[in-house]
């Protein structure tokens, strides 16, 4: 059973995934990794937001653990492609774009996650 709650919330994260990274790249466009800068910011804020939750909630079901962080936000963050688009900008040469995108995601990242911790502790 713990497999098909981590699989149903990877199904939702990806498609999730998918959905917004689209909508951010036809609004913004590629020049920037617009789409996957959003989606790990995000990802960081709701991996911050569900496992305080989770935590301050004992009495939850284990299995929500299983579903949407390991699940949902596993498959929705993106951070194998964040690695790739990175790389991809550096050998285009445009080094100062792939520079710019590590240290925005890293620096947002974190205050993100701090985000969503405090978020989560005034929703439990």
């Amino acid at each position: 059973m713990k497999y098909f709650w981590i699989a149903l919330g990877g199904a939702a994260g990806a498609i999730a995934r998918y959905w917004l990274g689209n909508l951010v790249y036809a609004r913004f466009g590629t020049r920037f990794p617009y789409g996957t800068f959003a989606i790990n910011i995000s990802g960081c804020f709701l991996i911050g937001v569900l496992i305080t939750i989770l935590d301050a909630r004992t009495n939850l079901n284990p299995l929500w653990r299983l579903m949407l962080p390991i699940g949902f936000v596993g498959a929705y963050t993106t951070f194998s492609t964040f690695e790739y688009e990175t790389f991809a900008k550096a050998t285009q040469g445009h080094v100062g774009v792939a520079m710019l995108n590590v240290g925005l995601s890293v620096v947002i990242g974190y205050f993100a996650v701090y985000a969503g911790v405090i978020s989560g502790r005034l929703i439990a």
